[in-house]
């Protein structure tokens, strides 16, 4: 049986491991696996890759992921990849610890004392098992796991306040979301948010930004943008047999073309030559700046209204982590996606655990005969 599930186990690790290794090759991925790369550097021809690598497994990559250290994690992710990894590595340990003790401890004791044979479970069955194949193997683990567990916090503790004396003063440090304000029919929204942190907040209020909907127009020069970015990743050895007649200007130096016609068409189409009510719309959330960073702690974390779903304030987010489209949804479909999606993880990991629980069940025969003597028409998919 543990050979078994070892076996299952690896091998789910290698499919995984396999298909995030193709996964990541393909060019259409680029965005979800190396965003940040995509967002800091520009864009150019990367090489080509033949189809059979794209589709090949590489190890490559787990070496590089392995040798980094600390201060490169840092750097490319932040504090929050390092204390994951950090949570990896503790958990590795931990099972590097279990796996010791029940070679050299648990294991001997059990192989030694296989004669003793208990049918059933009793005081004098317990007390013949002795403490060492029982309650010290778990002590120790418990033991090993806490001193670990409180190096790692030290460890990350010292860090995240590093990190945070260390870093220079970010506009985010001051600066709190709020979501759920409500409409009125004789103010805006930029007025409610004003006149309510400046009643509640009067010296410490500074100013606010709201967050405006996008138009047609946005949507416009998103996508054009998007698809400039992904037409210049192309390697130009191919433009002439792949995208002969797709691009203005012919096939000889389109690229150069769309890049001249991008200024162009930004200078012509300029959002502020639109007017106020065609080119923004109002929507219930708004960026609020404070004069201090202890100002905006407590009124992130402070209640601000009886009603739990308006005024609903909190920290906000770094700037390239604002993701703006979801701050135009409402907070109340924001709560019922929070509700949905919790009422789903629980359906799944029920509907989870009654296979798994049926197919381990049929591993022992005792089960089995009872399975069979309750459902007779399994008798003989069971023999």
């Amino acid at each position: 049986d543990l050979l078994t599930s070892a076996g299952i186990n690896i091998a789910i690790c290698v499919v995984l491991l396999s298909l995030y290794s193709i996964l990541r090759k393909q060019p259409g991925n680029a965005c979800v696996y190396f965003t940040r790369r995509l967002v800091s550097e520009p864009v150019r021809g990367t090489g080509v890759i033949s189809c059979f690598e794209r589709f090949v497994p590489s190890t490559g990559w787990i070496a590089k992921a392995w040798q980094a250290t600390d201060e490169e994690i840092l750097a490319v992710g932040g504090v929050d990849a390092v204390a994951f990894m950090r949570i990896v590595v503790f958990s590795i340990r931990v099972f590097i610890i279990a796996a010791v003790i029940c070679l050299f401890i648990v294991l001997p004791v059990n192989y030694y004392g296989q004669d003793m044979q208990h049918k059933e479970i009793h005081s004098e069955s317990l007390e013949a098992l002795g403490p060492l194949s029982g309650i010290i193997p778990h002590i120790l683990l418990s033991l090993c796991s806490t001193l670990l567990c409180k190096d790692e916090y030290k460890s990350i503790t010292k860090m995240r306040l590093a990190h945070i004396t260390g870093s220079p003063p970010n506009p985010s440090h001051f600066t709190v979301l709020v979501r759920g304000v409500p409409w009125s029919p004789d103010n805006s929204y930029s007025n409610s948010v004003e006149q309510f942190f400046s009643t509640y907040y009067p010296e410490s209020y500074l100013s606010h930004q709201m967050v405006y909907g996008s138009c047609t127009v946005d949507k416009l020069m998103k996508d054009a943008e998007r698809m400039y970015r992904m037409l210049k990743s192309i390697d130009p050895r191919f433009l002439d047999r792949s995208l002969p007649y797709c691009i203005p200007g012919g096939a000889s130096h389109p690229f150069m073309v769309l890049n001249l016609r991008a200024d162009s068409v930004s200078s012509s189409t300029s959002m502020d030559r639109l007017q106020p009510n065609q080119r923004r719309k109002e929507c219930p959330a708004a960026f609020v700046f404070f004069k201090t960073r202890y100002a905006a702690l407590v009124a992130a974390q402070v209640l601000q209204s009886s009603n739990p779903m308006l005024w609903v304030t909190e920290l906000a987010p770094e700037p390239h982590d604002v993701y703006w489209s979801n701050l135009s949804i409402p907070y109340k479909q924001v709560w019922l996606r929070k509700i949905t999606t919790l009422i789903a993880s629980v359906v799944f990991m029920f509907l989870f655990l009654l296979p798994v629980t049926f197919v381990q069940g049929l591993t022992q025969l005792e089960h089995l005969d009872q399975l069979s003597r309750r459902v007779p028409f399994l008798k003989g998919i069971l023999k």
